[in-house]
């Protein structure tokens, strides 16, 4: 039996495999990029169910349009995440919403079994 590669298309999975292998701090830094994102989105979200614009918005809770701007594309650097989560608050509370934080259980993806090797027939 020859040692099979294990292939894959999956664009994620190949390019954790290239850069963040097992790298504590590459882990870290996309951990810290997906609490960004979440962050982003929630505010995206509460400013247009809310029908504002990013102006709007910034007017409402004292702050600057490109505050807004940068939260919503994340642009801001990690050690920043506390500030993102309290101004998430203001805007929150501004528009008559509260924030709940939960620990919930991992969601652990099913792993893909790799390819079993098929019976050779002669």
């Amino acid at each position: 039996m020859k040692n099979e590669k294990r292939t894959t298309t999956d664009a994620v999975e190949i390019l954790h495999h290239l850069y963040i292998k097992d790298d504590p701090k590459r882990i870290a830094s996309l951990e810290a990029e997906e609490i960004k994102s979440k962050i982003a989105q929630h505010i995206y979200d509460l400013r247009e169910s809310a029908g504002l614009t990013q102006k709007q918005l910034s007017q409402k809770i004292g702050t600057t349009a490109k505050i807004i701007d940068n939260l919503e594309i994340t642009d801001y650097e990690d050690n920043e995440i506390g500030d993102a989560i309290l101004m998430l608050q203001r805007i929150a509370k501004a528009l008559d919403k509260q924030i709940e934080f939960r620990i919930v259980p991992l969601r652990v993806a099913p792993t893909k079994a790799p390819p079993q090797p098929q019976p050779v027939m002669s």
